[in-house]
């Protein structure tokens, strides 16, 4: 599995998305890492935490974002956030609790659920903030 970027698609030209964005991307690489290094199941399991909270900070900060300029997609910006964050709590569970669990495929739904929602639903609201001042 290839390390992840931020290219073009994946920018939404709001600076602090697109910034929160790169830093999720770098989490998830470092948790590729990980898995690739053989490392024990706790160090996995500290980088998942990570990222659980980072994502929960950026979710948060980007629905803060949406809500404050009104856009109309919010709700269900808010129902797919929820949904990605519930799929990585119930991996980051069973690594913690010593389940047996395939990397691999945890590795491949994190990298769909993210570049999915930035390159797809993240894509609708870049143009509705630039239309309101906010780059």
């Amino acid at each position: 599995m290839a390390l992840l970027s931020l290219n073009h698609a994946g920018t939404v030209g709001v600076r602090a998305m697109d910034d929160q964005h790169g830093i999720l991307m770098d989490t998830m690489n470092e948790l590729r890492l990980a898995v690739v290094r053989g490392e024990c199941r706790e160090q996995i399991s500290e980088v998942l935490d990570r990222l659980i909270e980072f994502t929960r900070m950026h979710f948060s900060s980007e629905e803060q974002l949406l809500e404050r300029y009104i856009f109309p997609g919010l709700a269900r910006h808010r129902t797919e956030h929820q949904r990605i964050l519930a799929q990585i709590l119930q991996s980051s569970h069973r690594v913690q609790h010593g389940e047996q669990m395939r990397m691999r495929p945890l590795l491949c739904m994190l990298r769909e659920s993210y570049t999915e929602h930035i390159e797809g639903m993240d894509q609708e609201y870049g143009p509705w903030l630039n239309g309101r001042g906010v780059d």
